[in-house]
Order: C-alpha cells, then sequence, then structure tokens
C-alpha cells in the first residue's frame, strides 16, 4: 500500500525504506533488488538520502518503490497525490503510471480528483454512497454516463428540456438531436407522467463558437484558461450552456456570439421529479 502521507521512516535511509519489506532475502539479492527498484522510479544516485532531504516527488517514488519492493499482486494507493502541488501532482501522476506500468502489477487508487482519475487509470469507478455507480473507461464516463449521477458528477455541463420525438432523435431549443436514445426515455407517456419529455445533458464541447451561425446566445461569464475561455452563455428562454472557445475569441459580457451544436453521444435521462 501507498499512503496519502507516504509514511517513510525517517531514520532509514532511502536504500533501508524501499527494502523495508525484503528482510527474507538475503543481503546480495535485497541490494540487487532495491537497485532496480530504485532506477525504475529515477532515485538510483540518492539511495544514501534520508526522507527528509529530498523532494516530496521524491518521497512519493520511495514510497511506491518500497511497495513494488515484494512484487505484490495488488497494489493499493490513498489518494497519493494530495500532499502535491498541482504541476508536481499531474506530472507525477503519468511517471507513477508508467513505474506501475513496467513493474506489472495491478493498481487500485482512490481520488477524488477527477482529472487525477482520467490520467491515471485504464478502467475508474465512480462511487456513491459506498456503492459503484458505473465501473468504465474514463470516455465512456464522460459520454456515455450510465446515470444522471455520473453524467452530473463528472466533467462539467447542463441539462436542457427536450421532447423524444422517437427512439433515435430528441428536440432541445437549439435543435433536433439524433442518437440512441436511452430506454428510460422510451416508457412512455403513461410512465413517466409527463408526455414524451426528457433532460439532455449538454457538455462544453458540444457547444461550438461559429461566427457564421444564425443561432446566438449571450455571453454572462467567461472563465480564462490559458489556450481556452470556458463561457457561460445564455439561450433565448434564459437558460445556460457551457461552451469551451479557444482563447483567441475573446468576448465581453453581454456580447451575443454565433454558436452551434457539435453533439456526438446524446446523453438524455428522465426529467427529474419538481
Amino acid at each position: 500500500m501507498v499512503f496519502q502521507d507516504y509514511a517513510l521512516f525517517p531514520h532509514l535511509d532511502i536504500s533501508d525504506n524501499i527494502g523495508f519489506g525484503l528482510r527474507s532475502l538475503d543481503p546480495d539479492e535485497r541490494r540487487s533488488r532495491v537497485a532496480a527498484l530504485a532506477k525504475l522510479v529515477g532515485l538510483g544516485e540518492s539511495l544514501t538520502a534520508f526522507p527528509h532531504q529530498i523532494s516530496g516527488g521524491q518521497q512519493q517514488r520511495v514510497a511506491l518503490a518500497r511497495a513494488l519492493a515484494p512484487q505484490p499482486e495488488l497494489l493499493l494507493l490513498d489518494e497519493p497525490f494530495s500532499n502535491l502541488d498541482v504541476d508536481l501532482r499531474e506530472r507525477l501522476s503519468l511517471e507513477v503510471r508508467e513505474i506501475i506500468k513496467a513493474s506489472g502489477t495491478t493498481a487500485i487508487m482512490v481520488t477524488h480528483d477527477q482529472h487525477e482519475a482520467f490520467a491515471m487509470a485504464d478502467q475508474i469507478g465512480v462511487m456513491r454512497d459506498g456503492r459503484i455507480e458505473q465501473w468504465d473507461s474514463a470516455y465512456n464516463l464522460y459520454h456515455r454516463p450510465a446515470s444522471r449521477f455520473v453524467a452530473d458528477f463528472v466533467g462539467q455541463g447542463v441539462f436542457l428540456p427536450a421532447k423524444v420525438l422517437n427512439d433515435h432523435q430528441v428536440e432541445i431549443e437549439l435543435g433536433v438531436l439524433n442518437g440512441s436514445i436511452p430506454q428510460s426515455c422510451l416508457a412512455g407517456c403513461g410512465v413517466c407522467g409527463k408526455g414524451c419529455q426528457a433532460e439532455v445533458l449538454l457538455r462544453p464541447d458540444d457547444i461550438i463558437h461559429d461566427d457564421a451561425s444564425q443561432l446566438q446566445a449571450e455571453v454572462v461569464h467567461k472563465a480564462f484558461r490559458g489556450a481556452e475561455i470556458m463561457y457561460t452563455l445564455k439561450l433565448d428562454s434564459g437558460r445556460q450552456v457551457l461552451a469551451l472557445v479557444p482563447s483567441h475569441h475573446n468576448h465581453t459580457l453581454g456580447e451575443k456570439i454565433g454558436i452551434r451544436l457539435d453533439v456526438d453521444h446524446v446523453v438524455a435521462f428522465s426529467p427529474t421529479p419538481p
């Protein structure tokens, strides 16, 4: 297990920390295993240093090497990057993924950071009240959520009221969307009690800024993100949608801009109770 606070032994140097779980091996085999792991995690030159003499990122690597040393079948990571700053966390998460892949060990990681989960995991489980709501790839969690909770929890987006036209079309105020409509939205008027109504999730990447479009929306908020700007746009109905736009399209609050839909995956659910 790799602990959230690393739990390194302060009185042992890096070599002895990594080799702590290898007491049953003979000294030569133990040294060889420690050297191999130190090389794997990029700490071959720091084996004589003590934990307080190395950086937080290096301490994380030592904790990982110590956990991998006994060649476990399963590695558990408890929010392993929560004590690191954002830049180091992103860089180290990719490095740790490569290290775990190279070791051939299966790993389960707990995290509250979606970006961290997306960067690290082959498969992700979204938990709610102690139960796994959906176990899937990051792509499917974002584009094909199995429940409204997952749709709301993963990424950003807004729900717009919609009318289900048939089993492959749904209409929102921005136009008609084509796609496979979930069976819950085809239950029929007698089941849902609201006619053929649904709610469709629109992600920021579903709304494209297009100056040539006749469809207009008002900029009510903008969040600059470097290469992109996240715009909150108000539609004629007063409802709001999000649009992720390249940052050279720098519009002012109150300005109306052209938008169009580019929806590959229709994510629709039965309306929530009033």
